[in-house]
């Protein structure tokens, strides 16, 4: 057989998409949303009555309901965390193996569950499966795409969450009118598998990442990598290049150390996980999971519509995200990364604002209307700045040598919050009420204001680029000046005795 499936250049970096990068997203996506949709249904709480927040009120079952769910998350925080440790000793697509695997006997386990405890264990299992590809994918993803298509390269992982997320809420739609049988559940569950096996069968049959083999003394099987990828000669000018960029900046950034994460210095390393850790952090705090998780109890027990509306209400509110998705994939890389993540948070703050508006109310039709309306808007806006990007920037502005490990501390964030927001909503909304939605239009307001002013632009930059950005940059303010002001390398010749470029920004 070819190597690579026989493809080459774009190809390739196509089939890793569509081989690995969909089914491995579209699982996540799946799994974030699929239980929200069976809190309710007759079979799961006769099953699980500890869960049952239709027919006991009591807050006690709220926050049962909102921990088991949570729990999902838990294990993505212990999943991402691994790959801290395991990400850089087994390289990324041995982790995203692995974590496949796990995913795998997770969603197993749950469908099978009779007991109380055993579907809490299998949430957990599966959490740190998801947790561990999701840390590592982009890594993955964005070290073999070329500076030109990295943006809408890697923000499809955006794209197919929410794919997973609508599908997993019209597959809940469709087997609730089962009835009481436990297969109106258990199948729900289980249907993911094949996803998940998809991506254990075709990650290996993929380039591994050509920056992971240099810095583990693989140079030959790198530029072997990066010719295939770039569709030229292995010993052509544009592969040595790229490796002599490579090389150069593991040169500068020095040997690792395990403190080496949390130091500043002139590599600002940890000015750059701060940056990955705030962006995938927004990604949660904008307040989304307080309603992709309880999508349909929100219809139903916060809008007061009926069972079937409220499912067939959730499972459209969530597809309208693959629309704000795909409008991220086509603009991202002509627009940039700020632009997006500036318009999508300031939409949010005004969806949140409405819907606590309309829901102040006493219910009537035209506030119903417009609290949905918000729903939809808010489903929108979302997935055009936060989705998918955040994982794409944490690993832009990371340096090579500790790509591995920021993006996994990053996304211990993404879970750490996700786990807050699923974990406070039930209990949120039944105290607080509609001022619940409040905070969340606060919290997006602040988004808007640090996106501003600390968020430096890597659009069009190589990862080489981005180390010199932050090595020129003396405080958290000056990277966005050096951004701005640094001219891209596509634009410039290197003279002899220096870099051009570190004249012109230091002037």
């Amino acid at each position: 057989m070819a190597r690579f499936l026989g493809f080459r250049g774009h190809r390739l970096n196509v089939a890793t998409i569509l081989l690995v990068v969909f089914p491995a997203y579209m699982c996540f996506g799946y799994n974030l949303a699929v239980s929200g949709g069976l809190l309710t249904l007759p079979s799961f709480i006769e099953q699980f009555p500890k869960m049952d927040t239709v027919h006991n009120t009591s807050k006690f079952n709220s926050n049962v309901q909102g921990t088991v769910v949570a729990l999902f998350t838990v294990g993505g925080v212990l999943g991402a965390l691994s790959t801290i440790f395991i990400g850089d000793r087994l390289g990324r697509r041995r982790v995203v193996f692995l974590g496949s695997a796990l995913v795998i006997i997770g969603a197993l386990l749950m469908s099978s569950s009779y007991s109380f405890g055993q579907f809490i264990v299998a949430r957990l299992v599966q959490g740190i499966g998801t947790g561990a590809t999701t840390a590592t994918v982009p890594v993955w993803q964005s070290e073999i795409s070329g500076s030109s298509h990295r943006g809408s390269h890697v923000v499809t992982e955006g794209l197919f969450i929410s794919t997973g997320i609508a599908a997993s809420l019209w597959i809940d739609l469709g087997f609730s009118f089962i009835g009481t049988s436990s297969v109106s559940w258990r199948v729900p569950l289980v249907v993911q598998v094949p996803l998940a096996i998809l991506v254990m069968i075709f990650i290996f049959q993929l380039p591994e990442s050509p920056r992971w083999l240099l810095g583990k003394g693989r140079s030959e099987e790198a530029r072997e990598i990066l010719g295939i990828l770039r569709d030229v000669d292995s010993n052509s000018d544009i592969v040595q290049s790229e490796v002599a960029d490579i090389e150069k900046s593991l040169e500068l950034l020095g040997t690792v150390n395990k403190w080496e994460l949390f130091t500043l210095g002139e590599k600002r390393n940890f000015h750059r996980l701060a940056l990955g850790m705030t962006g995938q952090s927004f990604g949660q705090l904008c307040g989304i999971n307080s309603l992709t998780f309880y999508a349909t109890i929100i219809f139903e027990q916060r809008l007061g519509l009926g069972g079937t509306d409220s499912r067939v209400l959730g499972a459209a509110m969530t597809t309208i995200q693959i629309v704000g998705a795909l409008a991220a994939v086509l603009t991202i890389d002509r627009l940039g990364r700020r632009p997006l993540m500036l318009t999508s948070a300031a939409g949010m703050c005004m969806s949140m604002a409405v819907l606590a508006g309309t829901t102040s109310t006493s219910h009537n039709q035209a506030a119903l209307i417009v609290a949905v309306i918000s729903l939809f808007a808010f489903n929108m806006f979302y997935p055009f700045g936060f989705l998918g990007l955040p994982f794409l920037y944490s690993t832009e502005v990371a340096p090579p040598h500790l790509r591995a490990k920021i993006s996994g501390v990053s996304n211990c964030m993404t879970w750490l919050f996700n786990f807050v927001v699923v974990e406070v909503t039930p209990t949120g909304f039944q105290t607080i009420n509609y001022r619940y939605y409040i905070i969340w239009a606060v919290i997006n307001f602040a988004i808007v204001i640090t996106v501003y002013f600390l968020f430096p632009e890597t659009n069009g930059r190589s990862l080489e680029e981005m180390d010199e950005i932050f090595m020129l940059s003396n405080n958290i303010f000056e990277s966005m000046r050096v951004a701005r002001s640094l001219p891209r390398k596509d634009h410039l010749s290197v003279e002899a005795g220096g870099d051009t470029r570190y004249d012109e920004a230091k002037s």
